[in-house]
């Protein structure tokens, strides 16, 4: 089964006075790139919560966010005046150089900076604030590999479809070889009769068109092709980990063949068939890196 690498996961834990909510999203990449967003309250449990993501995710372009919430009504709130002036103060000096309009309301702009305003109820954490944050933590990551999960099994249908068309693109390529010896063969024949005063030994001519059309036969690239096409549908069934770079060394085969194959044909229609692979075969690429 594929996992996907895009997905998001949430998950909120409520303590006696507040609540935590852990927020994770991923995109594809080759390594896990992990940005995190927490309170400054939870600094201390930082590298325990990234060893904690690397565990549970291992790749992807992760984002998590942190918030914490306090649920005491009489929780002591300050706005943070000296901070939120500094902040005016070089949005007007941004406004001025870069000629920007005066915002329409300097309130919301203000307030969404950060430690624009202070809890001092929210200023320290104990060791059940931090055991429910790493749960938290594992809560949405574990919500996100389901999300994972479910994308890949769209992943595993779109790779299904599109290496079932290559297949029975490629079946259709011996209907045309018998054709397409012939008329290599007609080819050399008839540009031979076009040159004036040329005389020729027939057998030695048919030993070089046997050997020239031995040269482009495609019956190993179709086996081939057909054995990386089985290849792929197999790694896509198995449970191993890293199956997407698997799969993107497996299309990368695929190719080399439907290129050889193309710059064999020498026919029409054979060709044709050949850009349909492609076609095919590029859809398959860009979603591998998708994949797990």
């Amino acid at each position: 089964m594929l996992l996907s690498m895009t997905g998001f996961g949430k998950s909120v834990v409520e303590l006696p006075d507040k609540k935590i909510t852990v927020e994770i999203k991923s995109l594809n990449s080759k390594q896990l790139d992990l940005a995190m967003r927490i309170p400054a309250l939870m600094r201390e449990k930082e590298m325990e919560m990234r060893a904690l993501v690397a565990k549970l995710l291992t790749r992807g372009k992760v984002e998590l966010t942190m918030y914490i919430e306090n649920l005491h009504s009489d929780a002591t709130i300050q706005l943070n005046v000296t901070q939120m002036a500094a902040y005016k103060r070089q949005y007007e000096e941004m406004q001025k150089a870069l000629g920007l309009p005066e915002p329409a309301d300097w309130y919301s702009l203000l307030l969404r900076f950060p430690d624009s305003v202070k809890s001092e109820n929210s200023q320290v954490a104990n060791e059940s604030d931090f055991e429910a944050a790493l749960k938290a933590v594992t809560e949405a990551a574990n919500a996100l590999t389901e999300h994972r999960r479910a994308e890949g099994i769209k992943l595993e249908e779109f790779f299904a479809k599109r290496v079932n068309s290559i297949s029975n693109l490629l079946a259709e390529v011996p209907k045309y070889e018998v054709e397409r010896v012939a008329h290599i063969r007609s080819r050399i024949i008839d540009n031979l009769g076009k040159l004036p005063q040329v005389e020729y030994d027939r057998g030695r001519l048919e030993q070089e068109m046997i050997f020239y059309i031995e040269k482009l036969d495609v019956n190993e690239e179709k086996q081939r092709l057909a054995q990386h096409i089985a290849y792929f549908t197999e790694t896509m069934a198995g449970d191993n980990a890293g199956q997407g770079k698997k799969l993107g060394f497996i299309s990368q085969e695929m190719g080399r063949e439907i290129n050889t194959l193309g710059s064999k044909s020498n026919h029409a229609e054979m060709q044709k068939l050949v850009v349909l692979m492609k076609d095919e075969l590029e859809q398959i690429k860009e979603q591998v890196l998708n994949v797990m």
